[in-house]
This record gives C-alpha cells, structure tokens and sequence, in this order.
C-alpha cells in the first residue's frame, strides 16, 4: 500500500479547515493528522484532539529525539510540528494521511513526501476578500487581523510550490473540486 498524504495549505480565513473537514465526511480512508504545538490549550480544545500539546521543553526535547516529520517555530518559543508517531499511526492502519497545515509547513511536506503526496493550496478570492472573512469571524482585533492578512500576502507568494492551487470564491464549487482531486489521488 502506497503511503500517501494530502496536504492543504492557505493563508488565515481562505477556507482550508472547511473544506478538510468536507473532505473527512465524504472520504473514509481519509484521517486527520493531529499537529503539535507548544502554545496552550484555547477554550475547549483537548490534547490529542485538536493538537497534542506541549511545553515548550518538551516540544524541543522531541526536536533532539528526532520525533518529528516536520516542525517550525513559528514565534520565539511557539512551535508547531507533524509527530512520526502520528504519521505512523494512520499509515498502520492503511489510511491517506490529511494535513491541514501553515503554508511553510506544506511545502516541507511535499518536499519529503514528494510524488506520494497531493499539495493544495487554497486561494481566497482577493486580499480584500480575505480580510472581509476574516473581520466576518468576529475572533480577531483589528491589529490582528492585519497581522494576518500582511501574512497572507506573503503566503500567496508560495503557491507556484504546491500541486494544485484551488481558488475558493464560491465555496461549493470548491468543495466539489477538492473532492473530485481528492477522489482521483486517492484511485492512484
């Protein structure tokens, strides 16, 4: 059995956590790769569900055991990364491995998984559109959100390294396209 993974990467607020979890209900060899993190656990989200949390020492204690796929500091002691024992756990059971990842983090993924992976990066619209969505969600100052979108500026520059850019401006027109990405990969 061929050890896959589909990787989707956006910028904050183009859509990428809606279509996977569309993807997950439609698809059952499907399953979601929990990431790592040092940062603390936000309103009521559980360890090994949403993330498997760490100290920062921990996280940099499994940095020099060599217990990660792929990591990155995102900020001076915040980390995010991809466990081995995650990857390995799907694998064992025979299924397509699905990330739902930060841009830089996608594309060390297709790096090392190469042809065995499918790398979508996910488009808003427009920068304009982008920020609309994400003053819509109501979760973020104004200085955050421009943090944010300054951000995704600087994502949108990654695109050219993925497989597949989907532009997500009518959302079921996108669902249906990932699936049917999803669907041809998966047949492969």
């Amino acid at each position: 059995m061929d050890k896959k993974v589909i990787i989707f990467s956006a910028p904050s607020g183009a859509g990428k956590s809606t279509i996977v979890k569309h993807l997950l209900s439609k698809f059952s060899c499907l399953e979601f790769s929990v990431s790592a993190t040092s940062r603390a656990p936000r309103g009521q989200e559980e360890h090994g569900k949403e993330y498997y949390f760490f100290s920062t020492a921990e996280f940099e204690e499994k940095i020099r055991n060599g217990e990660f796929v792929e990591y990155e500091e995102v900020y001076k002691g915040s980390y995010y990364g991809t466990l081995v024992s995650e990857v390995e756990r799907i694998w064992a059971k025979g299924n397509i491995i699905i990330f739902d990842i930060d841009v830089k983090g996608g594309v060390n993924l297709k790096k090392l998984y190469g042809e065995n992976a499918l790398a979508v990066f996910i488009q808003p619209p427009s920068v304009e559109e982008l920020r609309n969505r994400l003053v819509g969600r109501g979760t973020d100052t104004p200085e955050a959100i421009e943090r944010r979108v300054a951000k995704a500026e600087e994502e949108l520059t990654y695109s050219d390294k993925f497989d597949v850019v989907l532009i997500n401006d009518n959302l079921e027109e996108a669902l249906q396209r990932a699936e049917k990405m999803v669907s041809e990969f998966a047949s492969r």
